[in-house]
């Protein structure tokens, strides 16, 4: 499957076209990695849950995996599995249990709507398989932390669809923050929009992913939880958050279409983050600034500055990045294969996302700032 992608933003328009959706994409500097370069031991797999916008990409990845076997697929909706079943050669089951028991199954990848994933991790976890779950990993952080405590009790290998993780300029970011190039961080912004209220891309298919007693969020915590990651990743806990969302087109009904959140980090720092699906451009994902030195990503350059750094005047787009990593499920296959070193999402951090963003969303409720659980 041919993935391209060039800014450090949701790459969802391509995907959707190679969907065969109306929706257009973001491109990244380098190509993504899709699989690993050699074969490894034969890895059994089970597919739980087709309802995600990503399944596409999913079955895709699994398809260029001739290692991987898919030995079956469930999903509550009979017919959307058999659709999957078909594309991957496998068979489909009535009873996920089925999936559980089987004992030559080592791992499966959840896809279900958000509000179905507590039942089935804690499911997962019971019968020790290790898992790939969407994000977000659930409706609460409440349910997400319950989750993370029965992955780590049964020590599974666990990872979500944090994808922006893997990008050459985010990895840029890390490596900077890290090294103190920018000195003491003061601020950083996220934004991740696109237009999908605007396409009608949650008209048909992926309906329920606009449904927030499903999804758990509207647009902002779909959008917005991408950027989040990368914003703690690079800066660690959310000490407390304000937020608003609204509604625009009503396409969705109450569902929430757009949304801006002020973020105050335990180390002190002062973030803001957008996110939402009634922009046509969104031309400024991410921007960091610290007491010596700045880095904004501008469409798909970057623009360093930095008094620690040679030739970092911020005055051209700067290319000495690292290449891009496999997107999140290859790596997951890969380590569930036995191969060290992938950079998995601890599920201790895809619960955190979930308390952040419940957060954000009970503080635009409420006009507050509040706290994460």
């Amino acid at each position: 499957m041919k993935t391209s992608i060039s800014s450090p933003v949701l790459a969802r328009r391509d995907f959707l076209k190679t969907a065969g959706l109306a929706a257009s994409g973001l491109a990244l500097a380098q190509p993504v990695i899709l699989s690993g370069q050699t074969a490894g031991p034969a890895l059994t797999v089970g597919f739980v849950g087709c309802a995600h916008i990503h399944t596409p990409e999913f079955v895709g990845v699994l398809k260029s995996r001739p290692e991987v076997k898919v030995k079956a697929v469930w999903d509550h909706d009979l017919a959307r599995a058999e659709k999957r079943a078909g594309e991957l050669g496998s068979r489909t089951v009535a009873d996920v249990k089925e999936i559980w028991s089987d004992e030559s199954i080592q791992a499966v990848i959840i896809a279900s709507e958000t509000n179905r994933h507590r039942d089935l991790v804690l499911a997962g976890a019971a019968a020790r398989k290790h898992m790939f779950v969407e994000k977000p990993l659930g409706i609460t952080a409440a349910e997400s932390y319950e989750m993370a405590e029965a992955i780590e009790k049964n020590k599974l290998l666990f990872t979500t669809g944090y994808f922006m993780r893997t990008q050459s300029m985010n990895l840029f970011l890390k490596e900077q923050v890290e090294a103190g190039s920018l000195g003491k961080i003061t601020r950083i912004r996220g934004s991740n929009c696109h237009s999908g209220s605007l396409g009608g891309w949650f008209d048909k298919e992926w309906r329920w992913m606009a449904d927030p007693k499903q999804a758990g969020v509207g647009a902002f915590g779909d959008l917005g939880t991408h950027s989040l990651d990368i914003m703690m990743w690079l800066l660690g806990d959310v000490e407390a958050v304000t937020a608003d969302v609204r509604v625009v087109t009503g396409r969705y009904g109450e569902c929430d279409e757009t949304g801006e959140a002020v973020l105050r980090f335990k180390n002190g720092v002062i973030g803001t983050l957008a996110a939402g699906w009634v922009s046509v451009d969104n031309p400024i994902p991410m921007e960091i600034s610290g007491t010596e030195g700045h880095i904004v990503v501008v469409k798909n350059d970057l623009y360093f500055k930095s008094k620690k750094v040679e030739g970092a005047d911020g005055s051209d787009p700067w290319r000495k990045m690292p290449r891009n990593q496999a997107r999140p499920l290859p790596q997951f296959l890969d380590a569930v294969a036995g191969k060290p070193g992938m950079a998995l999402v601890s599920v201790r951090e895809a619960a955190a996302r979930v308390a952040v963003m419940e957060a954000a969303y009970k503080a635009a409720r409420t006009q507050t700032w509040v706290k994460p659980a």
